[in-house]
C-alpha cells in the first residue's frame, strides 16, 4: 500500500515538473525569442505593418479603410467622399476610436454564387454607382470601363488594395474635386502602383490608405 501510495505520489510529482518546465519553455521562453527574433528582422510587420501620418497611426497596410462622409440623419449608410480615391466595396470597413475611417465590424465574403439574384442586384447597382460617381464633364464613364474589383468585394472583405485600372478611372474625379491637374494625380498613382510580387505572383495593386495619404500632401502643398 505504501509502495503503490510512493509510486503514485513520484509520478504526479513527475507530471508536475513536467508541466512547469513546459509551460515555461512553450509558455513564455518561446514566444519571447519569436517576438524577439520579429522585432529585430521584421518590425513593421511584428507591429501590425502599421503606417503613420503627421506623427500618429492612421491604419495598417494589410486592411482597407473607408472614404466616407459622416452620416446624415436618416442615412441607413454613408456616401462616399469622393475627393478621395475609393477602396473594394465591403460591409467590413467601417470607425472606431483610434482613427474615425478605421475598424473591423465584419469581414469575409458574400457566398453567394454567381448567378445568386440578390449578387446581381448589388453588383448592377455598384457599378452604376461607379459610373455616376466617376464620370466629370467631358469624361464619361462607360459600364464597360468599371473592372471587377470596383464591385466587388475581395475573400476577406478587407482588401486594402485596388487595382491600377480601378485608382486610373477615379483619377479625374479626384482631380476635379481636389481642384488639381490630372497629370499630377495621374502621376500619384502610377508611383503607388506596386508591381507583381517577385515579378510574377499576384496582380498589379495599389494600396488606398498609402495613395490617400500622398493625395493630402499633395493637395496641402497645392494650397
Amino acid at each position: 500500500m505504501n509502495n503503490s501510495a510512493a509510486n503514485t505520489g513520484r509520478v504526479l510529482w513527475a507530471g508536475l515538473r513536467a508541466l512547469l518546465v513546459l509551460t515555461v519553455i512553450t509558455g513564455v521562453l518561446y514566444p519571447l525569442a519569436v517576438t524577439g527574433i520579429a522585432q529585430l528582422a521584421f518590425p513593421g510587420r511584428a507591429n501590425g505593418s502599421a503606417i503613420e501620418s503627421e506623427g500618429r497611426v492612421v491604419g495598417s497596410e494589410l486592411i482597407g479603410q473607408t472614404y466616407d462622409l459622416p452620416l446624415k440623419d436618416g442615412e441607413e449608410t454613408a456616401a462616399p467622399d469622393l475627393k478621395w480615391f475609393q477602396p473594394r466595396p465591403s460591409n467590413g470597413l467601417g470607425s472606431n476610436s483610434v482613427n474615425t475611417q478605421y475598424s473591423i465590424i465584419l469581414s469575409g465574403a458574400t457566398n453567394r454564387s454567381g448567378d445568386n439574384a440578390d449578387l446581381v442586384t448589388w453588383v448592377k447597382a455598384a457599378k452604376a454607382a461607379v459610373v455616376k460617381d466617376n464620370s466629370v464633364n467631358g469624361y464619361p464613364v462607360k459600364p464597360s470601363d468599371v473592372p471587377a474589383d470596383a464591385v466587388t468585394s475581395s475573400g476577406s472583405g478587407l482588401d486594402p488594395h485596388i487595382s491600377p485600372e480601378y485608382a486610373e478611372l477615379q483619377v479625374r474625379r479626384v482631380a476635379e474635386r481636389n481642384h488639381l491637374p490630372v497629370a499630377q494625380v495621374d502621376k500619384l498613382v502610377a508611383d503607388h502602383t506596386e508591381d507583381r510580387l517577385l515579378g510574377f505572383v499576384g496582380e498589379p495593386r495599389v494600396n488606398v490608405l498609402k495613395l490617400n495619404i500622398a493625395l493630402r500632401a499633395l493637395v496641402a502643398a497645392a494650397d
